[in-house]
């Protein structure tokens, strides 16, 4: 099996996905433009290792070990030479991610997947026109990978089914949590998750309802603690006796009186409903309840013990 990629890009979230690969045990090529990139981010990457080695978090290797999977590749030409996946982190600008596009795309093997890890930019933006337009996505992750594992795959107009599911297994395989937008969308999912929550954060504050300090108090010490290792929905799922259809016939007509304002807001009870519900079925509720009252417990005793010391 192909165990080679290539890193277009080093600095800080190029390191971390370098550091990602090689923990997982691939081949790692990294390469950047800018004098004198490479051998910082081997500096940094060095250090990140070392700290990452003293937690435990390198699957039971030392620094060392993963450190040396990861090469500086003289051109760009090098780090493709023979790879299964590119990661692209070149900077956030359409014009440079089309250039580097048309050539990774006529540099690297055919059947390679390239990705981007652009926050910003859609696919679409910086494949078009290209020949492999079909093995071209966003693989766009929380900065440091490393240490988040979420993973956003967003397909252009033309990108395959095949090099979503390829990239889908690669994600898992290197420990990341792979996160498929269907489509193209401004803002993928994370940002747009991101957005609405600092929209109604920005308001609470405008409107004199909340400092912005109580307002972090908020997410900090309130919804934070359960979305650490639940979502929205099954949050939802676990705060009424009959679940999600419960959720939305106690609590819908007020969220709806709360979100009076936002256009196009969408109608909890309408045939969504349906497809959050089918989605979490499968498990017993008071057991799933109980799990998460003894993950908050954890989760409560580590954070006193940080703010303890």
């Amino acid at each position: 099996m192909n165990r080679n990629i290539a890193i277009i890009g080093a600095g800080l979230i190029g390191q971390s996905w370098a550091i990602t690969f090689a923990r997982a045990g691939y081949n790692a090529a990294l390469f950047d433009t800018q004098a004198g990139a490479v051998e910082a981010a081997h500096e940094q990457i060095a250090r990140s290792c070392g700290s990452l080695e003293e937690l435990d978090l390198l699957s039971g290797q030392n620094g060392s070990e993963v450190c040396a999977r990861i090469r500086s590749a003289a051109s760009m030409e090098d780090a493709v030479d023979g790879v299964c996946y590119v990661q692209e982190n070149t900077p956030e600008n359409v014009e440079v991610k089309r250039g580097i596009f048309a050539d990774l795309d006529r540099a690297t093997p055919k059947d390679a997947v390239i990705a981007s890890s652009t926050s910003a930019l859609m696919p679409s933006q910086f494949t078009e026109g290209l020949e492999g337009a079909h093995r071209c996505l966003v693989a766009h992750p929380l900065n440091p990978p490393h240490l988040i594992p979420a993973v956003e795959l967003v397909p252009g107009p033309l990108t395959s089914s095949e090099t979503m599911e390829t990239t889908t297994r690669l994600m898992q395989a290197i420990r990341q949590t792979p996160i498929r937008t269907l489509r193209e969308v401004e803002g993928f999912i994370m940002n747009r998750l991101q957005g609405a929550i600092l929209d109604e954060a920005f308001a609470l504050v405008d409107q004199g309802l909340a400092s912005p300090q109580d307002v972090d108090a908020a997410m900090r010490d309130g919804l934070a603690r359960r979305w650490v290792f639940m979502g929205p929905f099954e949050t939802i799922d676990l705060n009424a006796p009959g679940g999600v259809a419960d959720f939305i016939d106690r609590y819908g007509p007020a969220y709806d009186r709360i979100g009076a304002h936002r256009p196009g807001r969408t109608d909890w009870s309408g045939p969504v409903s349906d497809s959050v519900i089918n989605a979490l079925q499968g498990y017993d509720r008071k057991t799933r309840s109980n799990w998460r009252d003894d993950r908050l417990a954890k989760l409560a005793k580590f954070v006193g013990e940080e703010k303890e010391s």
